[in-house]
């Protein structure tokens, strides 16, 4: 595979799953989504995009460090379309069994659109019949379109985009997107974008790590110094507030790019910044920001939540089956998933874990390996 930057997400439809890759289309680099046999890897069909020019981020600093530059987001599917936002905010549906595209919207042509340094990373998040992305421009920054027509539903503020994808959930019995911009935390109401809630949070080169919601307390992170916050969300009537719980400054509770899981009020996940295959695994109290214990030798890999355990990828291919307590680090599996560098997030359905890194992408039947519950 051309780059682990680009993270899996697959759906299983007809035994497809779904993902972006780098590839040269008639000497151009250029952005494909991809659909493969889910069971074998065997390429179905492929569908190019517009070319796309990175700017070199994915291979700065010290070779071995690196992700590897392409594709930074994640498809996200439904049971007829694939939908695909490219790094210059190029949004796509695409049939699922042929690749066809059905409708597309250029972000940065259509609504005065402003891509961020690096370009986007931020994945379409779908819920219902709303598809939510943000690169849009003045008064029509944040963006929610009918995913069947493509249509815009409502455009709404005017906040820069950062490298996060949105949150859809539902806060003191009212759903909210809620999308963490340069200005900080914004949620708004998916049927016609009204501003529910703000809060400020410190943009610093990038924010990548998506936020968290538990409760109806909601959870944000970045590195390069900015560190992590905690605010509770609070509801009187129509109106919404949201207020500090805690907040940490530094690196020392930064999320780079790897968003952690939330589990019975604690977080897991990569707290780290640029602590390549040394980076620690921690266990971090929702409510306090407070530490409960970290394991080092992950690098800045990903987590994802499997039943009732942590499935923990490290950045140098390895896998780790965690259990998500707050006491105490217990690992119970662990094997070698891929060779080559994985700053990517892996998948799982029906017992398949889905991984891929700088050179290689591979499916175990995890279920056989490991006890997931």
């Amino acid at each position: 595979m051309e780059s682990s930057r680009s993270r899996w997400l697959q759906f299983v439809k007809d035994s497809r799953a779904f993902t972006v890759v780098a590839r040269e289309v008639d000497g151009v680099p250029t952005d494909v989504l991809l659909a493969l046999d889910a069971l074998t890897g065997q390429e179905l069909w492929s569908a190019p995009f517009t070319p796309s020019k990175y700017d070199g981020s994915g291979n700065a600093g010290v070779k071995e460090n690196s992700g590897g530059d392409g594709p930074r987001s994640t498809p996200a599917v439904d049971e007829k379309r694939v939908y695909v936002l490219t790094a210059d905010l190029l949004l796509s549906a695409r049939d699922v069994a042929t690749g066809q595209e059905v409708w597309k919207r250029d972000l940065l042509k259509e609504h005065s659109g402003q891509n961020i340094s690096w370009k986007n990373a931020a994945s379409p998040v779908l819920d219902g019949n709303l598809i939510f992305v943000g690169g849009g421009g003045e008064g029509q920054a944040l963006l929610a379109l009918d995913k069947t027509t493509g249509e815009v539903v409502w455009k709404a503020e005017s906040d820069k985009i950062t490298h996060a994808s949105p949150t859809v959930a539902s806060i003191a019995g009212v759903r909210q997107v809620i999308f963490l911009t340069q200005k900080g935390l914004v949620a708004l109401l998916p049927t016609d974008g009204t501003v529910l809630w703000r809060h400020p949070f410190r943009f610093s080169v990038s924010t990548a790590a998506s936020p968290i919601v538990a409760g109806e307390i909601v959870y944000c992170s970045a590195g390069y110094g900015v560190g992590a916050t905690a605010v509770a969300v609070t509801r009187k009537g129509s109106s919404f507030a949201a207020a500090e719980l805690w907040r940490v400054t530094g690196n020392s509770l930064a999320n780079h790019w790897s968003t952690p899981v939330q589990k019975d009020g604690c977080l897991y996940g990569m707290f780290q910044f640029k602590e390549y295959a040394a980076g620690p695994l921690k266990c971090v109290e929702l409510s306090t920001g407070k530490v409960k214990w970290s394991q080092p030798g992950f690098g800045p890999g990903q987590v994802i939540l499997v039943g009732g355990k942590l499935v923990v990828l490290g950045d140098a291919g390895q896998v780790a089956i965690v259990d998500p307590a707050p006491d105490r680090y217990k690992e119970s599996a662990r094997f070698q998933a891929v060779e080559g560098k994985c700053w990517s997030t892996p998948a799982f359905s029906n017992g398949i874990l889905y991984v891929r890194s700088t050179r290689e992408a591979a499916a175990y039947e995890l279920s056989q390996k490991v006890a997931l519950r």
